[in-house]
């Protein structure tokens, strides 16, 4: 006999089960065995928990009755639910409980005594006016893992000012660089600031779980402000302003600096080229017919190029406008140099390269529509994520929940009628 340990439970088996029980363990995710527990809302903290799931971790979303996560209503629905809601919330579970009701915060503190993390992306305070501040919620689960997502962070002047992802994208930094010189800045086009600010919550939290086996069990909060995520993505704005009081300004579709690297015209459309390095961008000059730029001394290297960067871009302008983007990738893949076609989410679906890596999957919604939607990252070679779980309609899954509480036919039927529940 041995033992083989996951959160929440030891299982002891015989040799005999060993190998099925680990196949098991492996295909169901590298995070098996962890609970997390979300009240986040629309995207930053439930990206986190997505994440999360998509690893194997079992997530139990708490949703408001009636209404649900706003994300069921957002972008374009079908028969009533988003179809970006059968992205951003398969596997998991819902648990329609009212937060405002001190019934709804009792419920959920019995949850949050029996998981591994509490994913929340509120106002900071609100978790304190509800009787949830972490200290509350580990003295009764001293191991658990507070992800707390937020515009501007838990402390400092403006930690209760309202702050959506794109207000963190303009004071990170990023929404002063979009666009092109003079113009209006533009927003990337997704909210890259709630995804960012996700994703660090995603290595805050897997970090906290590995002290938290280094020191006994004990949790701690991470704490994420949306403007800090992407502001750490803003690579060397700080440092060039520190040294020499430049502050960056927009460039359209070139990156200021490194040389060359841009969008350049082509008979049906535009084609990118990164030819930077420097043996790449004798390749690509000897590929345009511009040999006298490949053996220019002042070219050699990324400063004198950085330098010359309308020169340079001019030439390969003059080239591409002449073929389609077909033809320039055919030339640039003969040479070795990196480049490629500005996808379209048409392109996306049809890519070969995209469907090779299960980069898209297939999935059907509650009510039977059959979607394609976003593959697994990242991907782990033993222990793969995957799609275990449909996204869930609301309050699916509040009564197998509460069971696990304790609650009977009658106590459901009491917060049913009470509109603690649905």
């Amino acid at each position: 006999m041995f033992d083989i340990h996951l959160e929440h439970c030891i299982y002891s088996v015989t040799y005999k089960d060993r190998d099925y029980l680990m196949e098991s363990i492996q295909s169901a995710g590298p995070l098996a065995g962890l609970r997390v527990l979300e009240l986040g809302q629309l995207i930053a903290g439930p990206f986190t928990t997505k994440t999360l799931g998509d690893l194997g971790a079992e997530i139990i979303k708490i949703e408001p009755p009636g209404t649900g996560d706003p994300l069921r209503q957002w972008r374009m629905l079908h028969e009533g639910t988003s179809v970006w809601w059968e992205v951003q919330s398969r596997n998991k579970q819902s648990v329609a409980i009212d937060l405002r009701r001190p019934e709804g915060q009792q419920l959920v503190k019995q949850l949050a005594a029996r998981v591994d993390i509490l994913v929340e992306n509120f106002r900071p305070g609100t978790m304190e006016n509800w009787g949830m501040s972490y200290e509350a919620l580990a003295a009764d689960n001293p191991g658990l893992i507070l992800l707390r997502i937020s515009g501007f962070g838990q402390t400092g002047p403006y930690r209760d000012q309202p702050g959506f992802g794109v207000v963190g994208e303009a004071m990170g930094g990023l929404r002063y660089l979009t666009g092109q010189p003079g113009q209006v800045p533009v927003r990337v086009g997704v909210s890259i600031g709630d995804t960012l600010a996700a994703l660090h919550g995603t290595v805050g939290v897997l970090a906290a779980l590995h002290e938290r086996q280094r020191n006994g069990g004990k949790g701690q909060v991470v704490d994420i402000a949306l403007y800090e995520a992407v502001f750490n993505c803003m690579e060397s704005l700080l440092p060039e302003y520190s040294a020499f009081g430049t502050v960056r300004e927009p460039a359209g579709s070139a990156l200021p600096g490194i040389t060359p690297s841009n969008a350049y015209p082509c008979l049906d459309g535009w084609v990118l080229v990164a030819g930077n390095g420097d043996s790449i961008f004798r390749r690509l000059m000897g590929t345009i017919g511009r040999d006298d730029l490949a053996l220019d001394p002042r070219l050699a290297h990324n400063d004198g190029r950085s330098k010359q960067a309308a020169e340079i871009d001019a030439a390969i302008g003059t080239w591409t406008q002449t073929q389609s983007i077909a033809q320039v990738l055919e030339a640039l893949h003969q040479a070795n140099v990196p480049g490629g076609r500005i996808y379209t989410i048409a392109d996306i679906a049809q890519d070969p390269h995209y469907r090779a890596r299960d980069m898209i999957l297939s999935t059907e919604t509650a009510n039977g529509l059959k979607l394609q939607v976003p593959g697994i990252v990242p991907k782990l070679s033993r222990t793969p994520g995957g799609i275990r779980k449909r996204a869930p309609r609301l309050g699916e899954d509040t009564e197998t929940l509460l069971r696990e509480l304790g609650y009977d036919d009658t106590g459901l039927q009491q917060l049913r009628d009470t509109g603690v529940i649905a």
